[in-house]
């Protein structure tokens, strides 16, 4: 049976949506340019062999974007849903993993960020609330760049049962709170870790904070109030990389 299919826009998602061969692509929807940009990029491999390829001018494809303010560059893809991921089978006999956990995270944009720094340094993956996820959003997909084709995203139904479980299973569980008074780059940064981050106006909820081991913060300019969530994040993956390694 065929899954729900989606459109999404922009040169790096749909690259990289063509090169996964996880993903089905049912149609692409290109310029004239942008085939040739694609042909000229990539001329080791065919990203357009089987594919449905019609070609359309860039007014044509403008409505693909709806009112989003986002710029498909001359790239359209109508794509189907990857397969569901279980955390649980994925940790499996696995050691020293890291994974993003974003409690109540709504904005495509930041979302999109996040998955595209996760993807840069090497995060194991990101467990999302199944039903705040945005997982057909253009402008997701767009702000990540193509990198949600290279991360592993884990939609759960509760946050809170799956922080419980994992402590279950040797994890630590690290908040991300602007008040905490200890500092993220205290922590030695070994095993397997959670990096849990709160909603963009509310941060951690009280219930949740509950299923974590220790609260932590970045150090910023005390001037300045807190920093853009996926920036926090982006700081954070990357001095676990440079930990771990």
């Amino acid at each position: 049976m065929n899954k729900r299919s989606f459109f999404i826009v922009g040169k790096h998602a749909v690259l990289e949506a063509l090169k996964n061969p996880n993903r089905k692509v049912l149609r692409v929807f290109l310029t004239e340019e942008s085939k040739k940009n694609i042909h000229r990029e990539n001329q080791k491999q065919n990203l357009l062999k089987d594919i449905k390829v019609y070609f359309k001018n860039k007014k044509e494809l403008d409505k693909y974007t709806g009112n989003e303010d986002i710029l498909h560059q001359g790239y359209v893809a109508e794509l189907e849903h990857l397969d569901n991921l279980s955390l649980k089978e994925f940790i499996i006999n696995k050691s020293d993993l890291t994974f993003a956990c974003l409690d109540e995270v709504t904005d495509p944009r930041n979302i999109g960020s996040i998955i595209r720094s996760a993807a840069s340094f090497n995060l194991d993956g990101i467990i999302v609330k199944e039903r705040h996820f945005p997982d057909e959003s253009k402008l997701m997909y767009k702000s990540a760049s193509g990198c949600i084709e290279h991360v592993n995203i884990f939609k759960v139904s509760n946050i809170n049962s799956v922080l419980k479980f994992l402590r279950e299973k040797n994890f630590w569980v690290y908040g991300f709170d602007a008040k905490s008074k200890k500092r993220f780059t205290e922590i030695e940064w070994k095993g397997n870790n959670i990096l849990l981050f709160g909603s963009e106006g509310f941060g951690i909820k009280k219930h949740t904070e509950k299923y974590t081991d220790f609260l932590v913060k970045i150090e910023i300019n005390a001037k300045i109030e807190s920093l853009n969530i996926s920036n926090s994040a982006a700081i954070a993956f990357h001095h676990l990389m440079k930990s771990k390694k």
